[in-house]
């Protein structure tokens, strides 16, 4: 180790980049960082439920020992070499239950998933699972199984979701980084919630699991993390074609782990803001962006305020029979068994009640719409490099409320259309990253998504990289919580 003087516990603060530097030239033990690891998650995660399935200590000190026997033999599996890692408890890892945060759920996955299998081949130890809502519905993380996540910045209010667990356990340091997965907003809207970064790749960039390989899912796995950097190296390990999933993409996804930076002067930006006054938004969200607008301004961005030449009601009404479609088929089964039925979170039961009244006729006719929306993105690409929007319509509310009713007045028709402002870059198919913008009057933190060209991950990296330089919101404002 570099300082004498450096304790294990310190260790937990390090850039999960700088961590893999230190770790691969030996300058610290994989048992002393998954030391310190573990004694934080002890620490902190009774009072916020972050990380659920904990592996027994003595298991992944023994696999840290493994990792460093490796290394003395001058093995090096790669950028994870060591780190502790905890699986949003949607996907499946090998030796872990799988709970979906589901009564109907439980079993011990006997394999890892695409993207899961690739961190363990880079080196993590899988030590247990993030929590997430039910079936991973709604941007609210609670569930029967483990009960409610809390907020890394206030207890009683929600961490968001559904990678919810992962954002607190990533925002209290108990993880060096986080993988979620993001269909209504599912990474950007906890990182906003919780001051970090969030990202949702193209589809097909993160290969997942799925038994539906050739229909477009609306849902894409991908990383959360404290630094732009740490983010991008994370993609480089979860990206990459895998022949399982026909539409993955085939690029070397170690474009990722290059430096990211560029000359951002010049770059023009799309400003979306409330889409005209569609979307309702709690007062001061609006507020905190707009002195993000300025801090690209500051840095030669050309920023411009656009509303979209597209009814953004026709994106919404278009998502839902996606919606009901893409969530309700796999939980179906369930729903035919009355018993099975009682014990299902009734947004999921609404979500197949919706889907059984569609035909087939009407998911062409949503997707068509999805099609037009996208044309309309793409001649918008031709004039902007990026579009930006609020993350969340929201702060961070009470834990204790399953979802907001109103906005600003305006009566929420769904469970989850108060979260309705990410929903036109998950209809897009474009990279959508969330950054943190600040804090509002109240103390809790808000992000901003930056949305890039279909494909275009690096430049939204980039560009946020810029970004997070010239602002450090996560490293101004950590949480308090030690």
């Amino acid at each position: 180790m570099d300082d004498a003087s450096r304790t294990p516990t310190d260790l937990t603060l390090m850039d999960a980049c700088a961590l893999a530097d230190a770790i691969r030239a030996r300058k610290v033990s994989c048992v002393e960082v998954m030391t310190a690891f573990l004694d934080r998650i002890e620490r902190l995660n009774p009072t916020v439920n972050a990380i659920v399935s904990l592996q027994d200590r003595g298991r992944s000190l023994a696999q840290a020992r493994e990792r460093d026997d490796e290394l003395a033999r001058g093995e090096h599996r790669g950028w994870m070499h060591g780190f502790p890692q905890a699986i949003k408890d949607l996907a499946p890892a090998a030796g872990f239950p799988l709970t979906k945060g589901s009564p109907l759920f439980g079993e011990v996955s006997n394999e890892d998933g695409i993207f899961v299998a690739r961190m363990r081949r880079a080196g993590a130890i899988i030590i247990g699972k993030t929590n997430t809502p039910e079936f991973g519905l709604g941007s609210q993380t609670y569930n029967p199984v483990f009960g409610s996540t809390l907020n890394a910045y206030d207890q009683a209010k929600t961490a968001g979701g559904s990678s919810g667990g992962a954002a607190v356990a990533l925002a209290l340091r108990m993880l060096p980084v986080a993988d979620g997965s993001d269909h209504g907003g599912s990474l950007r809207n906890p990182a906003a919630f919780n001051n970090l970064f969030g990202f949702r790749p193209t589809y097909g960039r993160v290969p997942a699991n799925a038994e539906e390989v050739f229909l477009p899912q609306l849902s894409v796995a991908g990383p959360m993390a404290r630094t732009v950097p740490d983010l991008a190296r994370l993609l480089s390990v979860m990206a990459g074609y895998d022949a399982r999933l026909p539409f993955s993409i085939d690029e070397d996804p170690a474009a990722f782990a290059e430096p990211l930076k560029r000359d951002v002067k010049g770059l023009r930006l799309a400003w979306f803001g409330d889409l005209g006054g569609h979307l309702p938004m709690e007062p001061g969200i609006l507020d905190l962006c707009r002195s993000a607008l300025k801090v690209f301004e500051d840095m030669g961005c050309v920023v411009e305020e656009v509303v979209p030449d597209f009814d953004p009601e026709r994106i919404w009404q278009a998502w839902l029979p996606l919606r009901h479609w893409q969530t309700g088929a796999p939980l179906l089964e369930f729903f035919r068994d009355p018993e099975k039925r009682a014990r299902m979170k009734p947004e999921g039961q609404w979500e197949i009640e919706e889907g059984l009244k569609l035909s087939a006729y009407d998911i062409a006719k949503a997707s068509s719409v999805r099609s037009a929306w996208y044309q309309t993105v793409r001649r918008l690409f031709e004039r902007y490099d990026y579009w930006l929007l609020p993350t969340a319509q929201v702060f961070p509310f009470d834990v204790a409320t399953h979802w907001p009713n109103e906005i600003a007045g305006r009566r929420m028709d769904t469970y989850h259309r108060w979260m309705e402002v990410v929903i036109p870059a998950t209809m897009s198919g474009c990279p959508a990253i969330s950054v943190p913008v600040g804090f509002g009057g109240n103390g809790l933190p808000m992000g901003m998504q930056i949305v890039g060209q279909n494909r275009g991950e690096l430049a939204v990296l980039q560009l946020a990289h810029a970004y997070d330089e010239a602002t450090g919101w996560v490293r101004r404002k950590p949480p308090t919580l030690t």
